[in-house]
């Protein structure tokens, strides 16, 4: 029977290993018995440490793959026991137990594993995702969580320096215990959410037959996120914010990106960038995009990135002033030299990479190197795993699926991606250039606030008109933007005209073609002023509301 001599021990089990080997060593110069298993023993001892293997411990090896290694009451009984009570200490004594002071563990990484994964994961993703459940270390870090009067627990290799440098002052303070066995709590719940969540989408797409019911929905949504950084304020100087994120947000989404240059981003700016995103990703060859105030105003595509943001900054170069930009490939220098033009300002950059001369120049001109925020997000240009989309309202949650149709591939110079749905309702057939251009509208238009009108020519936007509370209105206000350009200019609208005022408007703009939803009662009155105009319109069957 194991000897319950008097002596600290420490038992590690991490799967992130980031500075595991200087706190360990730190524990071993407190005097501390290390105790682990598997790879992270292996480690320990390669870094030059004296380890006791778990089996020594419990007396039995690890089994099943490694599936069961600390599951043992040798093990628990160290965890759970309070050696000042009386009972305990005879059972500790009886058993031959002893106490773990410290704990270890960062968990299997189930989170990073599904971060790629879809909705519409093989059979060898699914295996691979169980397979990163981890059982032992939730039970371990919630036994010494719970008795942390007794047992530190440490699961953030972030507080390693901090818990190391309180051991050498002395006995851990009640305090940091407390916060200590806190933030374990937090990671398992986290853990155990991410892997509720996880089994809930791939049992969605198990049962295609609900797939788009309302059924299909989460029962119940428990959102768990932690606070990455408190920002300057929020929309107004007069609000508080701060940035909240996933346990492991996905390589494609905004939160993974990286900030290389430039000040604090605002709240927002943050929300501008995440916007520029969703706009950017719709096109798969050379794009830039000009957001302000979360709707764009500029938006264009070429053979290269300098020629689609000249397309770009030419929709609106007023608005564009202090704007957002997104670009979906690599900022090069010849692209650097036209943002950097006398009389431009941008608040903020969202690309993929920067190349090195790009990178040098937008720092180092004196009216940029103070003030461009450059982020950089490698993962940007794939495709973004389907998700949900929250909206606050007072009380409650609003929850939908985000607008992004299934067959819609990214546009690409007039390659159709589901528009071969599209129904042409009146008697001019749209040109070859004409169909072009409506794709690049219409992809456009679902990221502007409603009511909204794009107006496209060549590749760009020309003309925008949004938020507004008449169709007509915003039809208005985009061929105001466009001016001239609206001549032999496209017109796609987010939602049907339900009078024929809007086309009315467009004609008079100079507008050759239109696409919208159709669906409305006044659909018959639009096609007859679309025809009496020379206008080719067509109907795309879906709407595209943003609220």
């Amino acid at each position: 029977m194991a000897s319950t001599e008097n002596r600290r021990r420490a038992l590690i089990s991490v799967s992130d290993k980031s500075g595991l080997a200087d706190f360990a060593r730190g524990l071993a110069e407190l005097g501390f018995e290390l105790v682990s298993t598997g790879g992270t023993r292996r480690a320990l001892e390669e870094a030059g440490l004296a380890v006791l293997d778990i089996a020594a411990v419990t007396g039995f090896p690890e089994i099943l793959d490694g599936r069961v290694k600390t599951l043992h009451p040798l093990v628990h009984g160290g965890l759970l026991g309070r050696p000042d009570r009386p009972a305990d200490a005879a059972a500790i004594a009886a058993h031959g137990i002893v106490p773990i002071e410290l704990v270890v563990c960062n968990l299997y990484p189930f989170e990073q594993t599904i971060a790629g994964q879809h909705g519409d994961a093989d059979e060898a993703a699914i295996a691979e995702a169980i397979k990163q459940i981890d059982i032992g270390g939730p039970s371990m870090i919630r036994s010494a969580a719970k008795n942390h009067a007794y047992v530190a627990v440490v699961t953030d290799p972030g507080t390693y320096d901090r818990v190391l440098e309180a051991l050498r002052a002395g006995p851990l303070a009640p305090e940091l215990r407390r916060e200590l066995a806190a933030a374990a709590f937090e990671r398992t719940a986290r853990y155990d959410r991410a892997i509720a969540d996880w089994f809930a989408r791939i049992r969605t797409r198990d049962n295609d037959a609900t797939r788009r019911d309302a059924a299909a929905l989460p029962e119940t949504i428990e959102l768990r996120l932690r606070r990455r950084e408190q920002l300057r304020y929020g929309e107004n100087p007069h609000q508080r914010a701060a940035l909240y994120v996933e346990g492991a947000p996905p390589e494609t989404s905004l939160a993974a990106a990286r900030q290389r240059h430039g000040k604090e981003l605002s709240y927002n700016n943050l929300l501008d960038l995440d916007a520029a995103l969703g706009l950017v990703r719709e096109f798969a060859e050379p794009a830039a995009v000009v957001i302000k105030h979360t709707n764009p105003c500029g938006c264009g595509i070429g053979t290269t990135l300098a020629e689609a943001f000249e397309r770009a900054y030419a929709g609106d170069p007023v608005s564009a002033f202090g704007s957002i930009l997104a670009f979906n490939r690599s900022l090069d220098a010849q692209t650097a030299e036209e943002l950097c033009r006398p009389g431009r300002f941008i608040e903020a950059i969202l690309a993929p990479a920067y190349g090195e001369d790009a990178f040098e120049l937008l720092t180092t001109r004196p009216k940029w190197k103070n003030s461009v925020r450059l982020i950089e997000l490698p993962g940007m240009i794939e495709a973004a795993a389907p998700a949900l989309d929250y909206r606050r309202i007072s009380g409650g949650l609003l929850v939908q699926d985000a607008d992004d149709p299934p067959q819609s591939p990214p546009y690409q110079g007039g390659a159709r991606g589901g528009e071969d749905e599209w129904q042409v309702v009146t008697r001019r057939r749209p040109s070859a250039a004409e169909r072009s251009d409506l794709a690049f509208a219409w992809r456009v238009v679902k990221h502007v606030k409603s009511n909204a009108i794009v107006l496209a020519s060549g590749g760009a936007v020309v003309g925008v008109g949004a938020g507004q509370m008449s169709r007509v209105d915003a039809a208005f206000l985009a061929a105001h933007k466009a001016s001239e350009r609206s001549r032999g200019a496209v017109l796609a609208s987010d939602a049907f005209f339900p009078f024929r005022d809007g086309v009315d408007e467009a004609a008079r703009a100079g507008v050759t073609a239109i696409v919208q939803p159709g669906g409305s009662r006044g659909d018959d009155e639009t096609i007859v002023a679309a025809d009496e105009h020379g206008l080719a319109m067509l109907f795309t069957g879906r709407r595209h509301f943003r609220h």
